[in-house]
């Protein structure tokens, strides 16, 4: 009978935890919206594809998962050098965001989310506060 009791009550705190992890990821990620249309839209374009050779896509971006810290320094600190996005080499700068690292938690959370991405980890801002500039 423990065992039962036991494996209820793990059940019940498992639901619960998951599902407060997808209510604060859906929440961030409708945070992050609205900031992706404020400051990131003008050079990544509505649909996440950016422009090829120049603005590097977000949509179905290989790099937003092989490189979520270097993802996260790009936008914490901006980032300038080469770097190759689904097979496509970019070479231009993008300036620092200016985002709280609340913001670059829910901008994450939206382009990570959206454009054909699909990683359900959420990112948190003391994950954010741990990206020190170089």
């Amino acid at each position: 009978m423990k065992l039962l009791t036991t494996l209820g009550c793990g059940a019940i705190y498992a639901f619960t935890f998951f599902s407060n992890v997808q209510e604060d990821l859906s929440a961030s990620i409708s945070r992050g919206k609205e900031l992706y249309k404020e400051s990131c839209i003008t050079c990544h374009l509505a649909n996440g594809e950016g422009v090829k050779g120049t603005f590097p896509p977000l949509a179905k971006a290989d790099f937003l998962t092989k490189y979520p810290e270097k993802s996260i320094y790009a936008v914490k600190f901006g980032m300038s050098g080469k770097i190759t996005v689904n097979g496509v080499a970019y070479n231009n700068a993008m300036p620092p965001s200016g985002f709280g690292d609340d913001e670059i938690a829910d901008v994450m959370n939206y382009i990570r989310n959206s454009f054909g991405n699909k990683n359900t980890q959420l990112v948190t801002e003391k994950m954010v506060a741990a990206i020190k500039e170089k």
